[in-house]
């Protein structure tokens, strides 16, 4: 679920759309909840869709961590990727703001932490544009995403969370241990997705144990 104070607005014509503040979002705001009612697709139920859907899936979708894609029922499958975002994902089940957002802002993330198969040549236009989004960035880059997002969560109890209700329960309470000591900290590489470690039950992946 996206953050309610936002708006779909076309960007330009090889962007296509993105998604834009309506108001302001202080750093430390929850700006994305995966909640239950996310469309959850299996590898093998993705592989049962016709050619035109898996391009759509493709194109709207994030792979979690465990190897599932993920399609946002709401206008959140429309944030567009930039080397430098202004929100980034987290490993408790949310995007967070990490840099105050002013009313007419476009709400970025770093697409180099979604599971990506293949990587893609990136035009962002930020100072720091890495040109290439790769799938190993997750391996490569988790510890200075770390190093953001950590700051912005312990703004958490500071703003307003509309997006909070929305959380489930362990994103709930890993909140609370981190807030309550920083060592409970649990990483973005959590949202790395490793076929070695899974196999497949029904369709599904599944962790071994």
């Amino acid at each position: 679920m996206l953050h309610p104070d936002t708006t779909l607005k076309f960007v330009n014509p090889i962007i296509g759309s993105g998604i834009f503040a309506n108001e302001f979002i202080p750093k430390g705001t929850l700006t994305y909840v995966k909640d239950s009612l996310e469309i959850e697709l299996s590898p093998a139920q993705f592989n049962q869709q016709d050619p035109s859907i898996q391009a759509v899936v493709d194109k709207y979708s994030y792979i979690d961590e465990n190897g599932h894609y993920i399609v946002s029922w709401d206008n959140a499958k429309y944030i567009n990727h930039c080397c430098q975002p202004n929100t980034i994902s987290t490993g408790y089940g949310f995007e967070i703001a990490i840099k105050d957002i002013y009313p007419g802002d476009e709400i970025t993330d770093d697409y180099g932490i979604f599971n990506l198969e293949q990587g893609f040549t990136c035009e962002c236009g930020a100072p720091h544009c890495r040109k290439r989004i790769m799938p190993e960035d997750l391996d490569n880059l988790h510890e200075s995403w770390d190093e953001i997002i950590k700051p912005a969560l312990e703004e958490i109890d500071n703003v307003q969370q509309p997006l909070l209700q929305f959380l489930d329960k362990s994103g709930l309470a890993g909140i609370k241990e981190f807030l309550n000591d920083h060592k409970h900290y649990k990483s973005v590489q959590n949202l790395r997705f490793n076929k070695e470690k899974a196999y497949v039950l029904n369709g599904f992946y599944v962790n071994k144990t």
